[in-house]
């Protein structure tokens, strides 16, 4: 009698419209369950965003950062860095914030709590996807697990950029799609094309291919007329979004393409971006910019490659009866993300890089196709278990291929869970010190430790590498010169040369580490050496001759920390007219 009943908990279908209570506290259990873990995994991630004062995503501090003008529109002045990323900010992102900052709320301190809104959402919409898919409460609890695993392995839920809002959009998407729901489809795809646009042309392709179906080894254009109305709509409202962010990035634009890529190291391993690689399968397979399956985890997730298999046997899992037409949403999503993934290739990188189009998605699609393959997998072991008598050894294997499911991420397989961006901020003295500094000052500096000012200082960087992204052109050359012009400044013997660049580029403040004077702070960072010859010839200087800069810390610096000295550039240029 076990089995029957354990088949009957697990595996039972949903009949719509079912007023049964019993149907009902099954849904609400598994459901229930769903937004347990996930909030217990959003948890574990935000005890170490809260742990500190001075912790931020790594990411937001590009995204954020720029945004405390809307509490002080003096923050940032001429700052080439907060007006690059302010352009290329979504604009529905930056909306969302400039509400978070007319109600007084700090934005790092919302970047923070706003996982678990995004969380619940995109649980819940997992969840009711795989109802209207297979109405098995359970394979939307799998579903939900597997994808919450995923979210919380990698940086998409954390990272306080637009990229966060891709899995409760889309997944609210394809929910509406699949009830038909015009008005959802059409408001979820104006909210994804104002904060993520790139997945808004995967949605306008999953609609494309829906006005077509394969009959009788044919392929037919539907005959519903709504089908075109809804995709003429869905036509206007993405170019009414995506078009003023297109017009708003462009103003340091063009993109860099292929061809100059290939010849800039920022471009491949252990550059800025890393994306070519002489290695062709992790470029097209696994490059976390270039490959289609770019940081496709857990494991479990590669359940989902079953589904085709066990549809081809559909006489072998009864449960297969149940599955809806719409499953075949999964395919089309596969290839509306493909096809974009290889028009973001040929006309790299106009459409940013190709793994956006694929990586996202393709969780999503595993982790619903893993959860129905499962239960499938699982209904018929127990069809099977009830007619051969193996109850003891089919219920042990239950509940050790459960409990690894639900325990993955606390084995000793994952060193880190969730493995979140968060970014400590190590020198409070030196962002306390800057801001109370005036808006308009400018730090020079090499040091890893310039990327935290901007967020927690509110205070202008003249170069970093967070900043340094090369996809831009007009903006990468500013930040490329600034950088050679920097290295070249702070290794010189000529108090001149320092004079100028501190006049050139308005230098308030120079930060310096005091390895910085060593030659293997030049030969062993990969940053400085993208950029040649400057970094070879700072390092050859070094080899000669102690930089004038080194002899005027004990002079200019005003403040001191264990491996940190901000020099005063008003000292510097008086001691040089001595």
């Amino acid at each position: 009698m076990l089995i029957p009943q354990l088949q009957k908990v697990l595996t039972t279908p949903i009949i719509p419209n079912s007023r049964q209570n019993q149907s009902r506290l099954t849904v609400i259990f598994w459901y229930s369950l769903s937004l347990t873990f996930a909030v217990g995994y959003i948890l574990m991630g935000l005890r170490q965003a809260f742990s500190s004062k001075y912790i931020v995503s790594d990411d937001a501090r590009e995204y954020i950062s720029w945004m405390y003008r809307y509490f002080n529109p003096d923050l940032f002045p001429g700052d080439l860095i907060a007006d690059y990323f302010q352009s290329v900010t979504p604009i529905g992102y930056g909306i969302l914030y400039k509400i978070i900052a007319a109600l007084d709320i700090d934005l790092t301190f919302f970047s923070k709590i706003f996982p678990i809104v995004l969380g619940l959402i995109t649980t819940s919409y997992c969840f009711l996807v795989c109802m209207e898919i297979l109405p098995v409460p359970m394979v939307g609890f799998i579903a939900s697990l597997l994808l919450n695993q995923s979210l919380c392995m990698h940086d998409d839920l954390f990272s306080a950029t637009p990229r966060d809002f891709i899995y409760p959009l889309f997944l609210a998407f394809i929910y509406y799609l699949i009830r038909s729901s015009g008005l959802g489809i059409l408001i979820v795809l104006a909210l994804q094309c104002l904060i993520y646009p790139l997945i808004g042309f995967v949605d306008l392709l999953i609609l494309a291919l829906r006005l077509f179906h394969w009959q009788n080894g044919q392929i037919t254009i539907s005959q519903k007329r709504k089908d075109f109305i809804l995709f003429a709509a869905a036509m206007m409202i993405a170019g009414i979004g995506i078009l003023p962010y297109a017009i708003q990035s462009s103003q340091f634009g063009p993109a860099i393409t292929a061809a100059v890529a290939r010849t800039m190291p920022d471009y491949w391993d252990g550059g800025r971006v890393s994306y070519f690689s002489d290695n062709i399968i992790n470029y097209w397979l696994f490059g976390r910019d270039s490959g289609f399956l770019a940081l496709i985890s857990p494991p479990q997730l590669l359940f989902g490659l079953l589904l085709p298999i066990i549809l081809k046997f559909q006489s072998h899992f009864l449960l297969t009866k149940q599955l809806k037409d719409e499953v075949k949403l999964l395919l089309q999503v596969v290839l509306a993300s493909l096809i974009m993934f290889f028009i973001a290739h040929a006309l790299a990188f106009q459409l940013h890089w190709p793994s956006r189009y694929t990586h996202h998605t393709f969780k999503m699609v595993l982790a619903i196709a893993a959860a129905i393959s499962i239960t499938l997998i699982l209904d018929a072991t127990l069809q099977w278990s009830r007619k051969n008598g193996r109850q003891i050894f089919i219920l042990g294997t239950i509940m050790i291929f459960g409990a690894g499911l639900v325990l993955y991420p606390s084995s000793f397989s994952l060193k880190v869970f969730p493995k979140t961006p968060y970014l400590e901020g190590k020198v409070p003295r030196l962002y306390n010190f800057l801001q109370k500094q005036p808006p308009n000052i400018v730090i020079a500096s090499t040091s890893g430790e310039a990327d935290n000012i901007p967020i927690f200082a509110q205070r202008t960087i003249l170069v970093g590498k967070e900043y340094a992204l090369p996809f831009h052109t007009k903006y990468y050359a500013q930040i490329h010169q600034r950088m050679v012009d920097l290295i070249n400044a702070q290794y010189t013997e000529d108090i001149i040369q320092i004079k100028d660049f501190i006049q050139k580029y308005h230098v308030t403040f120079w930060l310096l580490e005091r390895s910085a004077f060593m030659p293997e702070y030049i030969t062993k960072n990969t940053w400085l050496q993208q950029y040649q010859p400057a970094a070879q010839e700072a390092n050859a200087k070094l080899q000669k001759a102690l930089p004038v800069l080194a002899t005027l810390i004990n002079s200019c610096a005003v403040l001191e920390t264990d491996n940190l000295v901000l020099l005063k550039t008003e000292c510097i240029k008086t001691l040089s007219k001595t």
